[in-house]
């Protein structure tokens, strides 16, 4: 993907992110719409359209650029020590949950007992294990992906076992928008490939969706918790009458 591209690509999420329209952006040009979408979908926006484009978002041109290049960088897995890190401070973790949801220094103030300092200390932490980084006027960018995986046997994973799984499943998920269902089946090799790959699609899915709810005001959106799981089994009692 070339610079420019990849300009325009993180011009549209944080367009995106931030609730805003090619309306908006129209106006800040003095543009029609129309010609703002054409900008938009080709390489022909000058620099100092981009600039203004920028500075409509909150950036400098070098601090778009910036957020393109780390964009396509994401860490996509934590290491053992910052997942260690994080799961040892309970107020650091709900601030890193937070701003992996794109919360303001001010949403989490609001929300949660913590006090500003203690917040943008927790803030300042993150940017040192360098899952975020820390920009003027306390804007969060993330060096995280939304989808990153947790190591198999790693910390957080620990953390969920024990202080989150019998909490996430102790609903009798009976409400219309909750929903809990088991099946069993008995699979061949490929079928079972072909299962775990439609999981993986179903999960880039619900972070799609979650870009997209962004636009949306903080009240307005849900906490939402989905457990995908797989795997090789048959019940305990089962295996106990086998030959």
């Amino acid at each position: 993907m070339s610079e420019v591209n990849q300009l325009l690509v993180t011009i549209k999420r944080q367009l995106k992110l931030q609730g805003k329209t090619y309306r908006d952006v129209a106006a800040t040009l003095r543009l029609s719409e129309a010609s703002v979408k054409r900008l938009l979908t080709s390489d022909t926006l000058g620099v100092d359209r981009l600039v203004q484009v920028s500075n409509m978002l909150g950036f400098t041109l070098a601090e778009l650029a910036q957020e393109a290049a780390v964009t396509e960088s994401r860490l996509r897995t934590l290491t053992p020590a910052q997942e260690k890190e994080l799961v040892s401070d309970t107020k650091l973790m709900v601030v890193a949950v937070c701003a992996l949801n794109h919360w303001t220094l001010a949403d989490m103030v609001a929300v949660y007992q913590l006090t500003e300092a203690e917040a943008l200390q927790k803030l300042l932490h993150l940017d040192r294990l360098h899952l975020i980084a820390l920009m003027p006027g306390n804007r969060i960018r993330l060096n995280v992906a939304r989808d990153f995986d947790w190591l198999p046997d790693g910390p957080i994973r620990a953390y969920f076992r024990t202080e989150g799984l019998d909490d996430f499943l102790g609903s009798r998920f009976e409400r219309q928008d909750e929903t809990l269902t088991f099946t069993h089946a008995m699979l061949t090799e490929s079928a079972l490939a072909r299962m775990q790959s439609e999981l993986r699609q179903l999960r880039a899915r619900f972070a799609e969706l979650h870009e997209e709810s962004l636009a949306s005001p903080l009240p307005k959106r849900r906490g939402s918790g989905l457990l995908l799981a797989l795997r090789e089994w048959e019940p305990a009692a089962f295996a106990g009458l086998r030959r």
